[in-house]
Order: structure tokens, then sequence, then C-alpha cells
């Protein structure tokens, strides 16, 4: 017993500490009150409710996790209960006509594409859930006095209700919010950069995508928030722009760290670089708390923790002059001297944003560790664009095309359940192929697990207060897992589906059959659909997706390379282009993800559209590295930079041409070997002064920018050869790998590639 509740005991707090386990806790708490509250009255039979439609309704409502401003919050979730409600209408009329079934399974199905159209955060749960609602109602018998839709709209209401409750306790400002929603993707690529970090370039080129994403995201919600400007919102402008500054100083103290890791310096100046980088990384957490909470005592944590970085920051700057060579110390202390000089500002702008800065109470000075935040801001995720995506009109069509024939197929098999066969088709096609094999898989086998297991309880036929105990914890565990492991959630849902017919009937093994064969058919048939009906390979939107990404790095760096020639700060017009750029970059590496969802047919060149995506990334990091050393003080090498810019621009020309298939092998060579021949000027002595001088710390990153379009274009010139080559030619070229993991994407930031060793 001791080691049980030792257990227990750390499980606990570990759930305590992190608040997506909050979040995921509360959400499986709310939606088993949901549900048990109107089976519980249904039950007693205090209300005439239908508990089917009724449990299901407060359950989607209750299942929404939803941030933003109060009066969005609600109109979204009451737009929810009507929608719920007419589907349960729409279905009822379809309940003894196929005509109206088949005519209401259409309707379903392109309010199902306008809701992800609306919203890709809420947009598919809704479809779902409003398809769950019309297929039940459509072959439904209903008892008398319980009316589907007022039950449907009766647990909608009680849903909404229980969303409404804690409002009170847990106030939340949504322009704050999405703040510090920035603030905790700072602090998660914050600690992706630690030594330690399992699988540790996946996870800081993924953190960094979370990053540029959340900025992005912040950044429409303040601007659509200016017409209702006040004076908070310049110093959480200030707040979000602070954060991307100290996201861009971290990333490159690493990219300039990469090359010392190979040296015997490294090793001992390591253990004082772990205590910085977590401060560092805790103080971007208390940062979001701070924002949000308004709280003067987290104020004041956040000053205890920039005082504690500061010192560890200093600490550090003398470990790396006394461990390594002095150009790599200088380079190294300069940029900490960036990210210490960025601190002060951020501590008064946070107390201006603060209402209650000035009180001192009694509270703890102890500093905890901070655990992760997840803040979704509901502003700026509406699309009201008019302009529909290609993708989701195929998909919606696609799931038209089934819809007819499964729902034939349900209203005339006869079948008790067999709407489970076309709510299966809604749930598991998606958009693109590889969700859509993914969410078949998880869900057969989820229905195929949780069926055994509720098969084998319910052969004991347990009394009727065990059936409900085992309703209620498995909704809990399918809310609480339906975000983290879908296949996992989807074997508590089969259990509380089997578990909810026993409570009304006697379940036998035709019902377990029943449900399986209708999914397994659902999904079979919804995967062959998606290689069917109008697929959309994702190899052949990568062309565009990647030329975008770099037009704007050519804008980037001929901005910055501007500044560097003529003199110039780094400034909004500076800012604006490299945010294009790391948004492009954001948008190649999706695709590339999705890319290694599809088939292997249509994936034979993911390794080498990878590489490219890649050295496009390493050049817009070096652009940055470049626009922290930019001043008003003009080049002395005017030359050397305009014909730099000429160089890369044409290269930059060269690839975009390529992606549109306007090149050939011999403008390739030619502006290969232009790149090769091209050489920057040695440093006189007196101009190799890290302190005085920007020469030694651009010229590396010019060299390295050299040599990543050089290798893009070798890259580029294999695609078009393997473009070119006969099919057995082609597949010889691919090397016949057909699984590629998602982390072979993403090699480690700052990786010197080869003839560029050194240039970090």
């Amino acid at each position: 017993m001791p080691l049980l509740t030792q257990l227990f005991r750390q499980l606990r707090d570990r759930f305590q500490e992190s608040a997506p386990s909050r979040a995921d806790g509360n959400r499986a708490v709310r939606c088993m009150v949901a549900f048990m509250g109107p089976m519980l009255l249904a039950h007693s039979g205090a209300v005439p409710l239908d508990p089917v439609f009724a449990c299901l309704a407060a359950q989607s409502v209750a299942l929404v996790d939803v941030r933003g401003e109060y009066s969005l919050r609600l109109a979204l979730m009451l737009s929810i209960a009507v929608i719920l409600t007419g589907s349960t209408l729409l279905g009822m009329l379809g309940a003894g006509s196929l005509f109206l079934a088949l005519a209401g399974s259409l309707v379903i199905t392109v309010a199902g594409g306008v809701w992800r159209h609306l919203s890709s955060d809420y947009g598919p749960g809704l479809a779902v859930s409003s398809g769950l609602m019309f297929f039940v109602a459509a072959g439904y018998h209903a008892q008398p006095g319980h009316h589907p839709a007022i039950s449907a709209l009766a647990g909608a209401a009680f849903g909404l209700i229980l969303q409404v409750s804690h409002w009170p306790f847990r106030p939340q400002h949504p322009l704050r919010l999405a703040v510090a929603e920035s603030w905790c993707a700072l602090a998660d690529l914050l600690e992706s950069l630690a030594p330690e970090t399992p699988n540790r370039s996946q996870a800081i080129s993924e953190k960094e995508i979370a990053l540029r994403t959340a900025l992005n995201q912040t950044l429409a919600s303040l601007t659509a928030a200016g017409r209702h400007s006040t004076k908070v919102l310049p110093r959480l402008e200030a707040l979000n722009l602070a954060a991307a500054r100290l996201g861009m100083r971290a990333l490159v103290f690493n990219t300039a760290l990469e090359p010392i890791r190979r040296t015997p310096g490294y090793q001992r100046l390591e253990p004082g670089l772990v205590p910085s980088l977590q401060s560092l990384t805790q103080t971007a957490r208390a940062m979001a708390l701070a924002v949000v909470s308004r709280q003067p005592e987290h104020l004041t944590a956040v000053e205890v923790r920039t005082e504690r970085l500061r010192n560890l920051i200093s600490v550090l700057e003398s470990q790396i002059s006394a461990q390594l060579e002095d150009a790599a110390a200088a380079q190294l202390t300069e940029i900490l001297r960036g990210i210490a000089s960025l601190i002060p500002g951020i501590v008064e702008t946070l107390r201006a944003a603060t209402d209650r800065a000035g009180e001192r109470t009694a509270f703890s000075l102890e500093l905890r560790d901070v655990g992760t935040l997840t803040l979704k801001p509901l502003t700026a995720v509406l699309n009201l664009q008019p302009r529909l995506e290609p993708a989701l009109v195929h998909h919606t069509l696609r799931l038209m095309a089934l819809m007819l024939p499964g729902v034939a197929a349900f209203k005339l098999s006869g079948l008790p359940h067999g709407y489970w066969l076309p709510f299966t088709m809604v749930v598991v096609l998606q958009p693109d192929f590889g969700a859509t094999r993914q969410k078949a898989a998880e869900r057969m086998a989820g229905t195929l697990i949780g069926g055994a297991l509720a098969s084998s309880l319910l052969w004991i036929h347990p009394p009727v207060g065990v059936v409900l105990l085992g309703i209620a914890l498995s909704i809990a565990l399918f809310a609480f897992f339906v975000k983290r492991q879908y296949g996992l959630a989807v074997i508590f849902v089969t259990f509380m589906v089997a578990l909810l017919t026993e409570s009304r009937q006697q379940v036998t093994v035709a019902f377990t059959l029943e449900r399986l064969g209708c999914t397994l058919a659902g999904g079979l048939l919804a995967v062959g659909a998606a290689l069917i009906f109008w697929p959309v390979w994702e190899r052949g939107r990568f062309a565009g997706i990647m030329g975008q990404a770099l037009h704007a790095n050519t804008a980037y760096l001929r901005k910055v390379m501007s500044r560097l020639a003529s003199g110039g700060l780094y400034d909004d017009t500076v800012i604006q282009a490299k945010r294009s750029a790391e948004s492009a970059n954001v948008g190649v590496f999706i695709s590339l993800r999705r890319m290694a969802a599809d088939p292997a047919n249509q994936r034979t060149d993911l390794e080498s559209c990878a590489a490219l995506a890649n050295g496009n990334q390493r050049i817009t990091r070096a652009l940055s590295v470049i626009a922290l050393h930019l001043n008003e003080d003009p080049t002395r090498y005017p030359e050397v930079l305009t014909e730099f810019t000429q160089l890369a621009t044409q290269a930059f020309h060269l690839l975009a041409e390529f992606q549109s298939g306007g090149i050939t092998p011999h403008d390739a060579r030619m502006t290969l070997t232009a790149l090769e021949t091209f050489q920057l000027p040695p440093l006189d002595e007196a101009r190799r002064n890290h302190a005085r001088f920007r020469e030694p710390w651009t010229f590396p990153q010019l060299s390295r920018i050299i040599a990543e379009l050089g290798a893009m274009i070798l890259t580029s010139g294999a695609l078009l050869r393997k473009s070119t080559a006969p099919s057995g030619d082609a597949a010889s070229a691919s090397g016949g790998k057909e699984d590629i993991a998602v982390a072979s994407l993403l090699p480690e930031p700052g990786t010197a590639l080869p003839g560029n060793r050194g240039n970090n």
C-alpha cells in the first residue's frame, strides 16, 4: 500500500504541474457531468427526456475547448447548440423516408464543409457531432412523449451551462491570452535547445515553426483589435515583439554554438550553459502566466527570475571567455549581451501592462517550475474569406459521393445500428490521404479492442449501478484522450457505447459484430474514396509553396543586404520581410509533413524536397544573424555586397524557376560555377575585432548562404534529372526508399553542409 500511495502522489503531482493535463482533466470532468446528468435524470423518470439525444448534445457542447472574448465564446456555443438541434430535426424527417434521408445527408455533408471552412479549429468537430446527431435520428424510433429535437436542445443547453459556469472563476482576456500563447511557444522553443533534449534537431525545428505560427496568430489578433484600441494594446504588441526578438536571439546563439559543440572546450562549458537555458525557459513561462493573470505576485516572480537570469548570463559569459578561443568567445558573449539587454525593457513593459503592479502582499518568492500553458484565442480563427480551398471542396464532394450509397445501405439494410456505417465515413475521411489512412487505422483498431473488452465484461451482465459507473468513467477517459491519442479514445467510446446499450437492453455478440462490421466497411470505403475520388497529392502542390518561400527569402536577403551596404537599422521593414520569410518556411514544412503521409508513389522525391526546404530555412537563419548586426554605418566592401546580392538573387531566381519547370541543367551548371568561384576578401588584421566591426560576424554568414544556395541548386539538378529520366532510371535514382520519417525532414539547425564547415 505505501508503494501504491507513493505512485499515486507522483502521478497526481505530475498532473498538477502540467497545464495541458489540467486542461484535458477539466474537459474530462466537464464531459462526464454533461453526459451523465441527462442520463440520470432520464433514468429516474423525473424529466421526460430522450437520453440518447440529450446526452450526445450535452457532451458535444461540453467537449469544446474554446478561448477568446466571452461574447464570441457564447455565440460559438449557441451556434453549436442550434446546429445540433437542427441536425436532429433533419434526421427525424429522414427516419421514415429514404429520399429525405439521402437529401438530408447531402445537406449535412455540405454544411460540414462550411464549418471546416469557417474554422479549422472548431469546424471538424462540429461536422462530426452534427453528423452523429443526424444519423442517429434518421435511424431512431422515438419513445412516446420524448421528442428527440427537444431533448437535444435541452442537452445542449445543459452543456452550455457547464461551460459558462466556470467563467467567473477563470476570467480570461482574449488579447492577453494571445500574447501569452506567443510566450508559451517561446518557452517550448527554449526548452528544446537544452543539450539533453530527445531528438533535439527535430524538436528545435518543430518548436521554431510553432513559435512563428503563434507570433503570426497573435499579431493578427492584435491588429484586428486596433479599431478598439486601448492603452494596454501597444504594451501587448511590445510584449509580443519582445518574444519574437528573444526567440531570434536564442536561435542565433544556438547556431553560433553548433560548431563549438565539437570542440573540447564545450564539455567544460556545458554545465554552465544548462542553468542559463533552464532559467530563460522558466522566465518565458512566468511571463506568459503574468501576462494573463495580471496579478502582482506573478509580476514579482518575473522580476526575481529575470534578476537571477541576468546573473546566470553574466557567469556564462565569464565561462565562455575562459573556456573558448577569442573569436568564438567574442561571438557568443556578444549574443548573450544582446539577450540580456532585452530583459529590462521586457520587465518594464510587463509592469506597465499589469493593472496592480504597485501592490505588494505576503506571497512566496520561491521560484517553482512553471508548467506549460495551452492557450488558444478564438479571435482570428474564423475564416470569413469567400474563397474556398480546393482541397476542402474536393473533400466535401468526395464525402457526398460516399454518403449516398452509405445512407442507402444504412436505411435498406434494416440493421438496428446501421448508422455507424455512414458516421464512420464522416469521421475517417479527411481532406488529405495521410490523415484519412491514420484515422481509419485508429478507429478500426480502437473499435475492435473496445468491443472485445465490452463484450467480455457484459458477458456476466453486471448490475445497473456498475454499468452507469462504467459509462461515466468511459466518457471521461474518452474526453481526456480525444486530443492526445485518438486511437485510445476510440477504445473508451466503443466501450461506453456498449455499456450505454446494455443499460437499455441486453447486449449480444451480434451488437459487437454489427459495430465492428460497420466501422470496418466505413473505414475501408473512406480510404478507397480518398484514393479514387479527386485525390490531392501534396507533391503537386509543393512546387508552388516552395516557390513562395524562395521569393520571400529573396526579398528578405535584398532588404538585409541593402541595409548592410548603405547603412540602416533593424527596423519594421526588415522585420516584416523576416516574418514573411519565416511564415513561408512554416508553410513549406507543413507541406512536407503532408507529403510524408501520402502513398509511396506520390513521395518519391521527398528527400530532395526536404533538402530544398532545409537549405532555404538555413539561409533565413543566416540572414537573421546578419540582421542583428545592422547599424547606420555603411559597409567598406560595397562592391563585394553588390556582387553577392546579384549572385544570390540569380540563384534564388533559378531555384524558383525550377519549381515551375523553367530551367535546364546548363542553367544550373552556370549558376553553380558562379557560386563556387565567388570569394569574400580576406579581412585586415585591424578589422577582425568582433567588438568593433561587423565583418567578423557577417562574412561567415555570407559564406554559409553561398554554400547553401549551391547545395540547393545541386538538389534541384538531381530533381530535374529524375523528372526527365525514363521511369526505370527515376526509380533507381529514388533509391527505393518508401518510408521516410518526419524526423528526417528536419535536420539540426546550424548543421554545416559539405563545403561549408566552420562557417556558422
